[in-house]
């Protein structure tokens, strides 16, 4: 749907967030601008059950993967890193 189309009652608007294709149908219109928590007052969600089946799949598989220790290691962490790479080649030396 381009942006400048207008709206009528009743038209179905099909937004997409990421891999979610979620719809809402047009119930009434604000006589002025509305914040976003107020948008619900006048359109109502209208999303097909499998969509929202995969919404809630991507959610779930998103608290089972965190991403801890994704990017430029800290000071602390390349310390470490440092110390252990020094002693594996401590031992290196050492066995041969």
């Amino acid at each position: 749907m381009k942006a400048s189309r207008e709206l009528k009652l009743k038209d179905v608007v099909r937004v997409r967030k990421g891999p979610i294709h979620f719809q809402f149908e047009v119930i009434d219109f604000p006589k002025s601008r509305l914040g976003a928590k107020l948008v619900s007052t006048v359109t109502k969600d209208v999303t097909a059950a499998d969509e929202l089946a995969k919404l809630e799949r991507i959610q779930l598989q998103m608290k089972a993967t965190p991403y801890f220790g994704v990017g430029r290691p800290t000071k602390k962490d390349r310390r470490q890193l440092d110390d252990f790479m020094y002693y594996e080649d401590l031992e290196q030396d050492d066995s041969q």
